[in-house]
């Protein structure tokens, strides 16, 4: 059971994790889940499963000690003279400090060895032999657990959560479990915070006929994204990515398009899943995307695409470091000699720079990751930086930056520059990317098109036209969710017959257009690598 869309999940397992919840009484339905979410795991990793362990028992640990100091701190400040307890603070904020230290360090470290390890090894391996030193350092291969990078963050905003006071420490360990081990959500988020989703998992929420056909409305939407668009166009992605110095520039941002399409596809169709599969559960997870190729920028763009991972970045790294003392001071310094708009930016940077590198770093251990992290980077500081010149120039022009052309124009800009990203994302490695961007930039022709030979690729006619009439789809809802009309709830209002024949129709949509069966490989889910 590698997938959420595959048949065994969608058939059998889903199914029975429903059913036992079902007949459990209230108070022991959380048992039901813990158990379904271990068998997953297990059924995707086997013996891995003893790192989610550890991360649990160790987070409850540590959690339950930051929670112990901060108890111990309270009852020495209430039994303390006034003049003491800035000195009873500071110690105490200090051991608090060193706890989440090490437990952070403990995590992460977990997670830089079994994911990063080798691609450290092999970078100091070339630069010794670059400097010519007699010296190899071994290149070790470990197996990842599913979702190590998920659970990680979120077992880490647990701890710093309750180091902040957000939340207490929760003394429940099968709770603390449920919670960084729910079964949707472990394998590609998402990436969850303790105070939206601990608590409705415990609860034992009632199977509800609103909460099933709901859960499976959005579950059947997501199919349609993943298996009719996504893997039907993963051999033509295949085919160009593997052999791209076999073609032209114009094949290759062919490739390059597609596959931001499949990426896209791929991914919030399996958010479609996991968020409906909770649904049936009566949980209701964080969105992960909201339209986000209806962004007018790139930093509009990361606030809508991957919501959780950007939430968590922005909360976790980039304000604690912005907020720090050096950077506050820094902030200030250029606030006074460049103004408001360009002194707090100049600061931010090093912020946000911190933010992209370790977001390139997360999606996987290459330096073409890096790059694209660094890239989103560039672009984000850029508009920044020329956003003021650029209102400038629309106003001496007399531009209507709210007109429907000009908007239509930053649309496309921004879906152009995130597929140039995606084209380095997917690439075989950094060299492969600026290879294959070179050849889209110096040799860019239409002749693949012209005499159909981009028909060979992997795809046929009928498959474009499939493809086109799907995103169609997807887009035509995209548009009434962005005009705020709650599509779900009108159809789900509509008279029954009206109402199943739209089920019935999206249904045989999936069955007869879906990349399935003779000629097509089973795609894992993109994100579950990461």
């Amino acid at each position: 059971m590698t997938s959420y869309c595959s048949l065994l999940y969608l058939a059998v397992f889903l199914p029975a994790a429903v059913l036992v919840y079902r007949i459990l009484p209230q108070r022991l339905r959380w048992v039901a889940l813990l158990a379904a979410s271990y068998v997953f795991f297990w059924s995707v990793s086997g013996k891995l499963l003893v790192f989610l362990l550890f991360s649990t028992a160790s987070i409850h640990h540590f959690g339950l000690w930051l929670s112990a100091e901060q108890q111990d701190r309270d009852y020495r400040l209430a039994a303390a003279a006034p003049a003491e307890r800035k000195a009873i603070r500071q110690r105490f904020m200090r051991r608090q400090r060193r706890i989440l230290l090490f437990a952070s360090l403990l995590h992460v470290g977990i997670l830089i060895t079994l994911k990063y390890a080798a691609f450290f090894s092999t970078n100091l391996n070339t630069l010794l032999h670059a400097l010519r030193l007699p010296v190899s350092l071994p290149v070790p291969a470990f197996l990842l657990p599913i979702g190590i990078s998920f659970y990680t963050l979120q077992a880490l905003s647990y701890l710093l959560d309750v180091y902040r006071g957000t939340i207490r420490a929760d003394r429940n360990l099968a709770r603390l479990a449920l919670f960084l081990g729910f079964f949707p959500q472990i394998m590609e988020g998402p990436i969850c915070r303790y105070g939206q989703t601990a608590q409705q998992l415990w609860e034992g929420r009632p199977v509800t006929w609103q909460g099933l056909t709901f859960g499976m409305q959005r579950i059947l939407f997501g199919l349609i994204k993943k298996i009719v668009i996504a893997d039907r166009l993963n051999l033509l992605i295949k085919t160009v990515f593997n052999d791209y110095a076999l073609y032209d520039g114009g094949v290759i941002a062919l490739g390059m398009v597609c596959y931001t399409c499949q990426l896209y596809m791929d991914f919030s169709g399996t958010m479609d899943v996991v968020i409906g599969s909770a649904e049936i559960f009566g949980v209701r997870l964080p969105e992960n995307f909201r339209q986000p190729f209806f962004s007018r920028s790139i930093s509009e763009f990361w606030m809508r695409w991957h919501i959780t991972l950007g939430t968590w970045f922005k909360d976790y790294i980039f304000y604690p470091l912005s907020m720090s003392g050096p950077l506050k001071k820094l902030t200030g310094a250029a606030r006074r000699r460049l103004g408001n708009h360009y002194g707090p930016l100049l600061s931010g940077s090093f912020a946000l720079g911190v933010v992209w590198l370790c977001n390139g770093l997360w999606h996987g251990a290459g330096w073409h990751y890096i790059f694209f992290g660094l890239y989103h980077f560039a672009l984000i500081l850029a508009g920044s930086l020329f956003d003021p010149l650029a209102q400038r120039v629309t106003s001496f022009l007399h531009i209507d930056r709210n007109c429907l052309p000009y908007r239509i124009m930053q649309i496309v800009r921004t879906a152009l520059l995130v597929c140039v990203g995606e084209l380095f994302f997917r690439a075989n490695g950094l060299r492969t990317g600026l290879a294959m961007f070179h050849t889209m930039v110096i040799d860019f022709t239409l002749s693949s098109f012209l005499d159909r030979s981009f028909l060979t690729l992997g795809m046929d006619k009928l498959d474009f036209v499939i493809v086109a009439v799907a995103v169609g789809l997807i887009l035509l809802v995209g548009i009434l969710r962005e005009r705020g009309i709650p599509l779900r709830e009108t159809i789900a209002s509509r008279p029954v017959v009206l109402r199943w024949s739209v089920y019935y129709a999206a249904f045989f949509f999936l069955v007869i257009f879906g990349a399935y069966g003779v000629g097509y490989v089973p795609v894992d889910p993109i994100y579950a690598a990461f």
